[in-house]
């Protein structure tokens, strides 16, 4: 893939391309959309490449998808001459024009397409033929042409001026994207439906003091914050992992601020703040410009590395004085470590309940709701969450996690019907596993996540 090209290699190439745009726009007597990377030098393939060019065809498909002018056929070829695709179209050679200046022009990325329009005889389309203005340089912003022509830059400031373009325009992108898959994450997880004891579309669960509005207000609240934390993690990512950990601290403190002006002092999401925002932390430390780690186990791994030492050192210094939530309580008393356990271990309810289960019911053809539904469920049969020992004690809490354990032995993947009825015996005992809930909510954007395209 990465190697250097030879101007014979490259001639051959332009030659094939012309010859197969002439067949495409004689077999279906309509324009062709010719798109290819605008990549100084000889290297003219590699991943990031690669990477730059799905990312322009899935703005060229959706702008013409947008425009309503339907594809008749296309054609698409990667090779170390780089990589090529071609587009019949049927519309006027003038509107699939404007369509492409608009990609071009539209963002940074876009200075690095090159999308031809060849009319009904042949023609190249100019940019000014639909309003567009000429193209500039990347380098000094003058008419590229200009630049080009008199090789006023040199090979190597192009290559690193490209590359720039290629890893900010990436960076940012999948931190979007990260956070709008963890906003959703959120979204997701109080809409799954039944959730025993939690509040859901049908009910408010055994709470009294939030609703289903009361979570959106927070989620929307937060979604600034998922971003943040990946970004935290890709700029701290040569340093040690515990030192992402400690800056995503300072972020989360922040974030729960946020979330109680959006409830008027109710914890929604005080949990996921840190779950998640871990998680979105490791993403960010794993990121690579020419691809962004999609791989939950690696994510989850990298939580552990992140947190290990800081969880053991907190959880040796509690005692009785310092003690100030239940969970911290309920640690001295019977050891069972919660949240901070889990993030010190790589969240090994996500990884090796939650996601798999996750999966596992969607495979089965199980809707998002169902499988949300029955990966809670699995979560609280391990009968660690600590917001329903807190509620309800070891003993009512234990009693809960096997009935949930015995409804899963004689149906892994159960009905709604049957969690309905569990969540009416949960509301009647006020238990409420809000810690299986965070978990959730981040089996669900991983699963998105390690999903997700370009």
């Amino acid at each position: 893939m990465e190697r250097d090209v030879t101007l014979e290699e490259m001639l051959a190439a332009r030659e094939a391309r012309a010859q197969a745009q002439e067949a495409l726009r004689m077999r279906y007597g309509a324009p062709v959309i010719s798109f290819s990377l605008n990549i100084a030098g000889p290297r003219k393939d590699s991943p990031l490449l690669r990477r730059a060019f799905r990312a322009g065809l899935e703005q060229l498909e959706a702008g013409l998808w947008s425009a309503k002018l339907p594809v008749l056929d296309r054609m698409e070829r990667l090779a170390h001459t780089g990589c090529e695709a071609l587009c019949a179209v049927e519309a006027p050679a003038r509107e699939c024009k404007a369509v492409c200046v608009s990609i071009e022009d539209g963002s940074p990325l876009g200075r690095l397409f090159d999308l031809d329009v060849l009319d009904l005889d042949g023609r190249r389309l100019d940019r000014e033929e639909t309003g567009g203005a000429p193209r500039r340089c990347i380098v000094c912003g003058a008419p590229g042409k200009g630049c080009a022509s008199r090789r006023v830059h040199r090979v190597e400031e192009l290559q690193g001026v490209t590359r720039r373009i290629l890893e900010t325009w990436f960076a940012r992108a999948d931190q979007e994207q990260a956070a709008a898959l963890a906003t959703r994450a959120l979204l997701d997880e109080v809409c799954v439906t039944p959730k025993p004891g939690l509040v859901d579309r049908a009910n408010s669960g055994s709470h009294q003091d939030m609703d289903l509005f009361t979570f959106t207000a927070s989620a929307a609240a937060l979604a600034p914050y998922w971003g943040t934390c990946f970004q935290t993690g890709r700029e701290t990512a040569a340093l040690p992992p515990p030192e992402t950990f400690s800056a995503l601290r300072q972020a989360g403190k922040q974030a729960e601020r946020a979330m109680f002006a959006a409830t008027n002092g109710v914890n929604t999401h005080k949990g996921a703040i840190f779950t998640l925002g871990i998680i979105c932390g490791a993403a960010g430390r794993l990121w690579r410009a020419e691809a962004p780690c999609r791989d939950a186990e690696a994510i989850l791994a990298e939580c552990g590395a992140m947190t290990a030492g800081a969880m053991a050192a907190e959880l040796a210094a509690m005692d009785a004085g310092s003690a100030r939530t239940a969970g911290e309580r309920l640690y001295l008393a019977h050891g069972i470590a919660g949240v901070r356990g889990e993030a010190a271990r790589g969240f090994p309810g996500v990884a090796d309940v939650a996601l798999p289960v996750l999966r596992q019911a969607l495979a089965a053809n199980r809707s998002r709701n169902d499988a949300g539904a029955i990966a809670l469920l699995h979560l609280i049969a391990r009968g660690t969450d600590t917001s329903m020992i807190s509620r309800g004690g070891l003993a009512r809490a234990g009693e809960a996690a096997a009935n949930c354990a015995r409804l899963l032995e004689r149906n892994p993947l159960p009905d709604m019907e049957d969690i309905v009825l569990l969540d009416q015996a949960f509301i009647r005992d006020r238990l409420s596993p809000g810690g299986c809930a965070d978990l959730l909510a981040a089996a669900l954007f991983l699963h998105s996540w390690s999903e997700a395209r370009v």
